[in-house]
């Protein structure tokens, strides 16, 4: 994975208590738009090759094989389980968070269209710090579905 970036927002903060009924209108609602610059392959996603690559972005094919029918589940998946941020744009979530259960790999998708509920997302890197808050957090998650 490409990890040149050493910047990253530290504001993110899980919706601790989000609304089911949110929750579930909007899995029904999001879509997955994708952005170049976070694939190898973009036209796998009907999207054009970025016109300045930018190698800092991580790349969800680094993640293994993702394709836009798993992006999207990965993305419906993050409401399913409640991982939203508590920050708000036109209604939805500014970002969501999920880990692949086939790979372990934690995601994160970012609000690309406030007004249609288009995400881009791209899994978190080893030096971004939120990945261990959501790695800890699907741990809890199972644990209590265990029980």
């Amino acid at each position: 994975m490409s990890e040149a970036r050493s910047k990253f927002n530290p504001k993110r903060q899980i919706h601790p208590q989000p609304d089911q009924g949110d929750l579930d209108r909007w899995g029904k609602q999001v879509r997955y738009g994708g952005k170049p610059e976070h694939k190898r392959n973009p036209r796998d996603f009907n999207l054009n090759p970025p016109a300045s690559p930018r190698p800092h972005k991580s790349c969800c094919d680094d993640a293994g094989d993702i394709d836009l029918r798993k992006a999207t589940a990965l993305l419906k998946a993050a409401f399913r389980e409640g991982w939203i941020s508590k920050n708000m744009r036109n209604g939805f979530p500014q970002n969501v968070w999920v880990v692949d259960s086939d790979t372990g790999i934690p995601f994160e998708a970012q609000l690309e269209n406030a007004e249609n509920g288009t995400y881009h997302g791209y899994p978190l890197t080893q030096k971004d710090p939120f990945r261990a808050v959501i790695l800890r957090e699907s741990r809890k998650t199972k644990k209590r579905n265990r029980a």
